[in-house]
């Protein structure tokens, strides 16, 4: 397993567990192959709590499927129109095609684009790499097909130098090649390993996490450091020679220090990378470093950096694997089966280990192929629970970590925008505007400043994006206040307000049918008709549009609307 890349402390397990693993996988190739992993899933979900079926939930009604499924691949809500004809849809595998259709769409090239900027970059803002620039490489990369792992190789490769291709080195760029920092987020992103306070010392909390595991990932960016070519174009450059030393603070206060040792390259509890060695050093040079003109690129024969790259984003790496299959399980369903997702160690085992172990095997066997894994999550029942538990009032509540309930996400900050913009209809104004030039790009392009506002207000700090719900004064106000949300609700030839007026003032039904299909993705209950009757009743002229202005606003600022449930 060490050969592996697995640290041994925290993936201890029994060998009733490890047999179990090696029995699932065999049944998946010989007994089971025709077998589909969702049905996997579900089994491994149901395996670990007793009675899970009488603490689940029912599967999500269709409704509350399409809401879902479309937030969650291609970060908007339905359009009216496709609710309408989802529902209506009477074929048995609907939902599976649905899936097909959103998972092959720009729009999901997009909303994976978005997830995948946030995870990798936190909101850091922009230095020396423009952001559309690295926007475009992860969209293009997701409508490419690209796997996760090619991706990640050639992020943790990129150095600038290209001018065609800069957008990649957004990653170490604009960190400003800072290799703490680089080193702190590596071990959490791909390894799912938070080493923030093993810097300095041993983690005091977390025994599987050592000072030499943060130095030994130090080790592959210590050679790395920024510089301005003779272009004028900040790019990330690497030396042949310097090592990384560590020594404990806790040792040198004691006054036990043997002082600073040597940290070579290693990958967690991994094997550790030797390096060629070369009798000059001009020898280890493809292009050696120039003394008089600090504009040369110094290229080294053997790269760390590179080594590091292949290394990690192998499926020959399990620990990348597992943490790549836990945190796609946490994005869809909302935690992770090690939550968080960056603290996989032995005192925080997994909920499902044996569901990690196949999901791990499955990544592997997949070459990293997520959307082949995004399938099959969003087709196990497991993930199609509903929200609505709807058990006996004195039924046990089952825990998060239990899966047997959906949980409520909130809306990221791009999926609230796109939300908003589609419930209230400014989206379908824009499509029509655009006519024969509508395309995802064009209608993006029309509409994406809307989108930034949004994550300026609900998208938290530069560098730290908020990850939950929390509701500020100046959001409110937005929602209130804010002349884009105005607009949005101005009658416009198409928008919800539009069609909500031309609407008889004698058919409260259809008035609340339109309402809540074009902003909760559901048909109303007979309350709801009600009060949509009661608030409209003796409106008319100018009163009555602004009565409508009012019900959309009240949708889309309702909790039902904020959440993914």
């Amino acid at each position: 397993m060490k050969a592996l890349g697995w640290c041994a402390a925290t993936f201890r397990t029994t060998q009733l567990v490890a047999l179990t693993v090696v029995v699932l996988i065999g049944q998946r190739d010989l007994a089971t192959a025709a077998e589909p992993l969702r049905t996997q899933i579900d089994r491994l979900i149901s395996f670990q709590t007793p009675g899970y079926d009488q603490l689940a939930a029912p599967v999500a009604t269709d409704d509350e499927f399409l809401r879902r499924i479309y937030l969650d691949l291609v970060g908007t809500i339905p359009t009216t129109a496709d609710s309408r004809a989802f529902l209506a849809d009477t074929e048995p595998a609907k939902r599976e095609k649905l899936v097909d259709k959103l998972l092959a769409t720009p729009e999901h090239a997009r909303h994976m684009q978005r997830t995948f900027d946030v995870l990798l970059m936190r909101r850091l803002p922009q230095k020396n790499v423009p952001i559309p620039e690295w926007e475009k490489f992860l969209r293009d990369s997701f409508a490419q097909g690209k796997t996760w792992d090619q991706i990640v190789r050639e992020v943790l490769t990129a150095d600038g130098a290209d001018p065609a291709n800069r957008g990649p080195a957004r990653f170490y760029l604009d960190r400003e090649g800072d290799v703490n920092q680089i080193t702190r987020d590596i071990g959490k992103l791909f390894l799912g390993v938070n080493l923030d306070c093993a810097q300095c010392h041993n983690h005091p909390q977390i025994d599987d996490y050592h000072q030499q595991h943060y130095y030994g990932i130090s080790a592959f960016f210590i050679r790395s450091f920024v510089m301005t070519d003779k272009e004028k174009r900040v790019i990330f450059a690497e030396k042949a020679d310097g090592e990384t030393t560590f020594e404990s603070v806790f040792e040198i206060r004691d006054k036990v220090s043997k002082g600073p040792k040597s940290a070579g390259m290693r990958l967690f509890e991994g094997l550790t990378i030797s390096e060629p060695k070369f009798d000059k050093v001009e020898d280890a040079y493809l292009v050696k470093p120039d003394e008089k003109d600090k504009t040369v690129r110094p290229v080294p024969r053997f790269s760390r950096r590179v080594k590091f790259a292949e290394w990690v984003a192998s499926t020959d790496n399990r620990r990348f694997c597992r943490t790549t299959a836990n945190r796609l399980w946490a994005l869809l369903l909302g935690r992770g089966i090690v939550h968080p997702v960056d603290l996989d160690h032995s005192d925080n085992p997994p909920s499902h280990p044996l569901l990690l172990a196949l999901l791990t095997e499955e990544i592997a066997a997949r070459n990293f192929d997520l959307n082949s894994m995004i399938r099959e999550i969003v087709l196990s029942q497991t993930y199609q629970r509903s929200s609505r538990r709807m058990a006996a009032p004195d039924a046990p509540e089952p825990k998060d970590e239990q899966f047997a309930v959906a949980q409520l996400k909130a809306l990221s900050p791009a999926q609230f925008a796109w939300g908003v913009m589609q419930a209230t209809g400014e989206t379908d104004v824009q499509r029509a505007a655009l006519g024969d030039k509508l395309t995802e790009e064009s209608l993006h392009a029309a509409l994406v400043g809307h989108e930034q506002r949004f994550t300026q207000l609900f998208g938290g700090d530069p560098g730290v994006p908020q990850t939950g719900f929390e509701s500020t004064a100046n959001q409110v106000l937005f929602l209130a206040n804010d002349p884009a949300i105005g607009s949005f609700l101005q009658r416009k030839n198409g928008n919800l307000t539009d069609r909500l007026l031309k609407l008889s003032e004698d058919n409260p039904a259809a008035i609340a049918e339109e309402l809540h299909l074009s902003t909760l993705t559901r048909l109303p209950t007979p309350d709801d008709v009600q009060d949509v009757q009661t608030y409209l009743v003796g409106q008319t002229g100018e009163a009555r549009e602004a009565a409508i202005r009012e019900l959309i606003w009240a949708m889309i600022s309702s909790s039902e609307f904020r959440f993914n449930h």
